[in-house]
């Protein structure tokens, strides 16, 4: 499924996302030659409704076209097909940040392997994978390391880090045991803000020559771990303020990175005594009683919680997860 290039294919920084795949066959690996010897590993359109990464990169690009980039970069552009059609993923598709395990043998996952040979032929300075969100979020990074190298590379992105290990299937897990690699969570996808953003941060990785010695000043993070990913369960049709068995608040993505306080409404349920909601630990245990309790139809927090990435995007919530729960971490 691999297609890799030396160079830049023709006419590629003219396209936008939804017109890649008429210039690439499908997911690419672009290897492009700077200044010394350690590679930026970039990795755009994982998921093809995420644009921000890629008009970041094009713009990055396009001003270094007639300059030497300050460090070499490998640029891999994910899923064009999807891209193409605006989508997360197309059907019969799996999500392309959650190959990078490649136990199995799915195309994607030979992919994956194809890609690591590549990568482990170089020496790796860093590697980001650049997304979006469905919800209201502010920018924040994710790391899957508590190692300092991890944490400043985080913090020239956002001084919000988000700690996680589950799921254990994401690009940044993955490239964690090569080299100190972050995800970048820049916002919704289309707004200026967040291609701006992101556009300086590749730049200033590209610039950057190593990682500083000293501990990053811990009042200059606000770092959270995540504790439990929620899903709607199987059994519970999944709406948004309307007649469906499991309703959602009409706003509750306002909630993203603000501490619910026990006793707070998280929705309505017409399931009976069954919960609506699954919450699975970093354990592969399922908690959801412990966050989540039912009162007369309504769904009600137990414990105080923050969640991440919580979205009203009804697809996304059946692909992936409904939100991230977290919790406050301390390194001393």
């Amino acid at each position: 499924m691999l297609t890799v290039y030396n160079t830049l294919p023709d006419k590629l920084l003219e396209a936008d996302a939804s017109q890649l795949h008429e210039i690439l066959p499908g997911p690419s690996l672009i290897k492009l030659e700077g200044r010394g010897d350690e590679v930026l590993f970039v990795s755009v359109l994982l998921h093809g409704n995420e644009t921000t990464g890629w008009e970041a990169v094009r713009t990055l690009l396009s001003h270094y076209e007639q300059q030497t980039l300050p460090r070499p970069l490998y640029l891999f552009i994910g899923n064009v097909a999807a891209a193409a059609q605006g989508r997360r993923c197309l059907p019969g598709q799996p999500d392309y940040n959650r190959i990078w395990k490649a136990d199995d043998d799915l195309p994607e996952h030979q992919m994956v392997h194809e890609i690591y040979r590549e990568l482990d032929a170089v020496d790796l300075f860093a590697a980001i994978d650049v997304h979006n969100n469905t919800g209201k979020n502010p920018h924040y990074a994710c790391v899957n390391k508590l190692d300092e190298r991890f944490l400043h590379i985080a913090r020239l992105f956002s001084r919000i880090v988000v700690y996680f290990i589950r799921p254990d299937t994401v690009l940044s897990m993955a490239m964690a045991s090569r080299c100190p690699s972050v995800t970048v969570e820049c916002g919704l996808p289309g707004e200026a803000k967040g291609v701006t953003h992101v556009l300086e941060f590749l730049d200033a990785c590209l610039h950057l020559t190593d990682f500083p010695e000293n501990a990053l000043p811990r009042q200059d993070l606000d770092l959270f771990h995540t504790v439990a990913t929620v899903k709607v369960a199987d059994h519970a049709q999944v709406g948004v303020a309307d007649n469906s068995a499991f309703s959602l608040l009409p706003d509750m993505d306002k909630l993203n990175f603000h501490e619910i306080p026990a006793g707070s409404l998280f929705g309505w349920s017409k399931n009976g005594g069954s919960l609506p909601l699954q919450a699975w630990d970093e354990q592969g245990q399922e908690i959801g009683a412990r966050y989540f309790d039912l009162h007369d139809g309504e769904l009600i927090t137990r414990i105080p919680f923050m969640p991440s990435m919580l979205t009203l995007d009804l697809e996304i919530i059946k692909q992936d997860c409904l939100c991230y729960l977290m919790e406050r971490l301390s390194l001393n």
